[in-house]
C-alpha cells in the first residue's frame, strides 16, 4: 500500500527529512508512505486560528493536486485539516490521523484526554473530536504552551508531558493523545498511557486494509 502525507506547514528540507524517516520507522510491513511538503503558500507554524484555516487550504489543494498511484492520502497532522467528514471525492481515500486514532481508542471504550502545544491547537482539536461525535469520551485538553522548535526536540516535549498527562488521568483519562504527529514520546513513565496518533493510525489504517 503506498500513502501520501502532505506537511500542514511549510517545513525546511531538514525536518521533512526527520519526519519521513519517523513514517518509515513507524510504517506496519505492506505501508510505504512517501511525506511531501505542503508548500510555500502555507503557514510556517500553526499559533492561531487563522493560521489552521489558511493550512487547511493549502493542504486541500496539495491532495487535490496529488495525482494517481496513491491507495490512500492524509495530512500529516494531528488536526485532521481537510480530511472530509464523509466519503471523499479525490478518487482516493482522504484519512486523518486524529480521526482513526480517537476513533480507534472509542471503540475500546477508552476515555482519553489530549495534550496540544498551544491554544489555537487545543481549540481546533476540541472541535474536530466533536466533530466526530466523541465528546463522551474525550476526558479533557491540556496545553502544554511550548514553542514550535519543541516538535524537533523530544526531551522539550517530553519535559512537558508529566504535569499535563497527571492532570488529565486525574480527570479520568485512561489514556492521552500527544496532540503533535512527529514528536516521539518517551514510554512507560506517565499517569496514563501516551498514545502516538500516528503510530496507532498507521497500525488501523493496514489492519483495515488488510480484513
Amino acid at each position: 500500500m503506498r500513502a501520501l502525507s502532505v506537511t500542514p506547514i511549510h517545513l525546511p528540507p531538514e525536518e521533512i527529512t526527520r519526519r519521513q524517516a519517523r513514517y518509515d520507522r513507524l510504517a506496519p510491513p505492506g505501508l510505504t508512505i512517501e511525506l511531501h511538503d505542503v508548500g510555500a503558500g502555507a503557514p510556517g507554524t500553526l499559533d492561531d486560528e487563522e493560521s489552521i484555516r489558511v493550512s487547511e487550504r493549502e493542504v486541500a489543494a496539495a491532495l487535490a493536486a496529488a495525482g494517481e498511484g496513491w491507495d490512500v492520502v492524509f495530512p500529516d497532522c494531528v488536526l485532521d485539516p481537510a480530511v472530509p467528514d464523509g466519503p471523499s471525492d479525490l478518487g482516493v481515500p482522504v484519512l486523518g490521523l486524529l480521526k482513526l486514532s480517537s476513533m480507534a481508542l472509542a471503540a475500546k471504550n477508552v476515555r482519553f484526554g489530549a495534550v496540544v502545544r498551544n491554544e489555537a491547537i487545543g481549540a481546533e482539536l476540541g472541535r474536530r473530536l466533536k466533530a466526530y461525535g466523541l465528546d463522551a469520551y474525550v476526558a479533557g485538553i491540556a496545553v502544554l504552551e511550548l514553542p514550535f522548535d519543541a516538535v524537533a526536540e523530544g526531551e522539550t516535549w517530553n519535559a512537558a508531558l508529566g504535569a499535563a498527562v497527571g492532570a488529565l488521568a486525574a480527570q479520568g483519562a485512561a489514556a492521552v493523545i500527544n496532540g503533535c504527529s512527529a514528536v516521539d514520546v518517551e514510554e512507560g513513565r506517565f499517569a496514563a498511557e501516551v498514545v502516538d496518533p500516528t503510530a496507532l493510525a498507521l497500525r488501523v489504517l493496514v489492519a483495515g486494509r488488510a480484513s
